[in-house]
């Protein structure tokens, strides 16, 4: 073997050579790509003020959306690979022109290829790099994905208390015309002297405890039912504790109807039927003003660490890399043919 390197050797030294400078100079005729990079930091998922508060709604703060996010850093990266924001892109640097494409969706698969997502999974940093063949156009476009980004979550509540909020808001809204609807009804009933008798305070506000222990036992069960199997102990459990409720309020309302006749029986109704909206909308009017101090306390969503500047160097091809990489596989290659011609040779010669 070292007979047969050493009989060729000019060759396994000149060909390597040769081809290393063919493939430095090919990579003069490729385009430099430069790469832009930038960082910004997560939303931080502060303690919420109101997490003493929300343990009072039970089952109803299955509602809100699982609370905190539990990734929250790949969330945000699949929003900035969402068709909207690479959409906005494309249209604001004109990137069928620059990719020389026909149709959006290849100009979106090349733009997929040319952005690159880095998530910190301690620091809560988020960064982007972005190549282009143009560096003012990388920078442009890295800092273009933060302020995509940012017209997106304004969009969207993405953090704890901002889901809290519109939660709460919807819930808060929907009461206060449940509440009106039955003060309406109230004043319209009347009341005697019988009606004042049965206590229509206490066994209203029971009536309210009752009815609003239901709803969220119901609440939460219909957020279990999305998520679990129907025969799982949890679900099973759930669904025996909603059971345990109604029949608890079926007998308060059968009770509190056979305590009134005629118009006595209608007032009570009403009655422990106000007391309940109320109820209702004073939680969640509590719970929204809450909602909203948390999420003034939150600040700007997204903070900027490094803004994206023009690159000056750029990031391939790595011409060195290439030339030795191409040497390196030639000279292989004309080592190996150089011993299997040796041996080949060598097998004719005792043929012979």
């Amino acid at each position: 073997m070292t007979v047969a390197l050493a009989a060729r050797w000019q060759r396994l030294v000149t060909v390597p050579v040769v081809v290393g400078a063919c493939a430095l100079g090919v990579t003069y005729l490729i385009p430099p790509t430069f790469t832009a990079h930038t960082v910004f930091l997560l939303p931080q998922q502060q303690q919420s003020a109101a997490a003493s508060a929300l343990a009072a709604l039970g089952p109803l703060t299955g509602l809100i959306g699982g609370g905190a996010l539990r990734t929250p850093g790949d969330q945000y990266v699949a929003l900035m690979q969402s068709v909207n924001v690479q959409d906005s892109i494309i249209d604001k640097f004109d990137l069928m022109r620059v990719y020389d494409v026909k149709y959006r969706v290849h100009a979106r698969k090349e733009l997929t290829n040319n952005v690159h997502f880095t998530v910190g999974k301690k620091d809560n940093l988020i960064g982007v790099d972005v190549d282009d063949n143009d560096p003012k156009r990388a920078a442009d476009m890295a800092n273009a994905h933060v302020e995509e980004l940012h017209r997106v979550t304004s969009q969207f509540a993405l953090t704890e208390a901002q889901q809290r909020r519109a939660f709460f808001e919807g819930q808060m809204l929907a009461a206060k015309g449940r509440l009106t609807q039955a003060q309406i009804a109230l004043q319209g009933s009347g009341f005697s002297q019988s009606a004042i008798k049965v206590e229509p305070k206490a066994a209203a506000e029971e009536y309210a405890r009752l009815k609003t222990g239901v709803t969220a036992a119901d609440a939460k069960l219909q957020a279990m039912q999305k998520v679990l199997m129907g025969n799982t102990p949890e679900l099973l459990q759930q669904q025996a504790a909603l059971a345990t409720l109604r029949a608890e309020l079926a007998r308060v309302e059968q009770r509190d109807d056979s305590s009134g006749r005629g118009a006595d029986s209608s007032y009570v109704s009403k009655y422990r039927e106000f007391k309940y909206q109320e109820t209702l909308f004073d939680l969640f009017a509590r719970q929204y003003e809450l909602a909203r101090l948390d999420e003034s306390r939150e600040g700007t969503l997204i903070q900027v660490v490094d803004k994206a500047t023009p690159p000056e160097l750029k990031s391939r091809p790595k011409r060195t890399l290439v030339a030795l990489a191409a040497a390196l596989i030639s000279g292989f290659v004309m080592a190996a043919w150089a011993i299997v011609a040796h041996m080949r040779l060598t097998k004719q010669i005792q043929t012979l």
